[in-house]
């Protein structure tokens, strides 16, 4: 058996089915592209209408209110320390695709989360999907993304949402598995129809789950928002990206700084907003 033959073959034939899915689908890959970027034009847009210090004490106030003052301050000059250093530009757009790729993965994973919890044949086939989904290098969907969204946010945000939907379908499904039975039978007992037993007694008790998929999610997005620069995503990542190719040091270490404040501020915020919603449960 000749190896070399088959998987020349077979290397030969994915980029066959490659090419014909993308010249075949290119209206469809077209419209998506199009949402893609209008949805994450949108989010910038809203990030640079106001400008960095109105953005900071926002930060600021939320770090108040779901923390502590001296954490909200602390987020503020944060955030303020990265528009010192010139990045606040690119700050921003990288947090308009953290948003947008969180977002959109939420939308489609919390639901498919909410399916497999009620649904355990569901779950179990799912398993191995995410498992493959979280495995895999995350650069490896970057390729089949350029191959159908060309170069640019699009691909990026593709990719992007993949990486982030797993957190949030099993944090989902988890949560609403875990309803204790009594109070599922408290809810049967009452007369309570299924839609009501889903917003009175299982989603309460699930959301501390789901918002701890949230903090997940937005935590993958940024690892692969900054994997992403590679294909003109722009902000931190792209930016990272660059400076490494001109040997530019001081530019790389900026805009790493400037990710590393950025991810810690709002992986401390939703996990104080998962924090109140787990105290408000109990």
């Amino acid at each position: 058996m000749d190896i070399a033959a088959i998987t020349e073959s077979f290397d030969t034939r994915t980029e066959d089915a490659l090419s014909w899915i993308s010249e075949s689908g290119s209206w469809l890959f077209g419209f998506f592209r199009t949402v893609l970027e209008g949805t994450y034009d949108g989010v910038h847009w809203l990030l640079q209408l106001a400008p960095h210090y109105v953005i900071a004490i926002i930060v600021m106030l939320l770090g108040w209110r779901l923390i502590n003052v001296f954490s909200g301050l602390l987020a503020g000059l944060a955030l303020l320390f990265c528009a010192a250093m010139g990045l606040w530009s690119e700050t921003m757009s990288t947090l308009a695709m953290v948003i947008t790729a969180t977002i959109l993965a939420l939308v489609v994973g919390v639901p498919i989360g909410i399916a497999a919890g009620f649904v355990q044949s569901l779950d179990r086939l799912l398993a191995p999907v995410l498992d493959l989904i979280q495995t895999l290098p995350p650069y490896i969907y970057l390729l089949p993304a350029i191959a159908l969204l060309g170069y640019g946010p699009a691909t990026a945000l593709a990719a992007t949402v993949i990486i982030a939907m797993p957190p949030a379908i099993r944090l989902t499904s988890l949560g609403l598995r875990m309803t204790p039975r009594e109070f599922i039978e408290l809810g049967q007992a009452s007369g309570l129809t299924p839609w009501q037993m889903f917003c009175k007694i299982r989603l309460p008790f699930a959301l501390p789950s789901i918002m701890a998929g949230i903090n997940q999610s937005i935590m993958m997005a940024f690892g692969m928002v900054v994997i992403a620069g590679i294909v003109g995503s722009g902000g931190l990542g792209e930016t990272i990206y660059g400076s490494l190719r001109t040997l530019d040091i001081a530019t790389s270490i900026n805009a790493a700084i400037a990710i590393v404040i950025l991810t810690m501020v709002l992986d401390r915020l939703t996990q104080a907003a998962a924090s109140d919603n787990r105290g408000d449960g109990t």
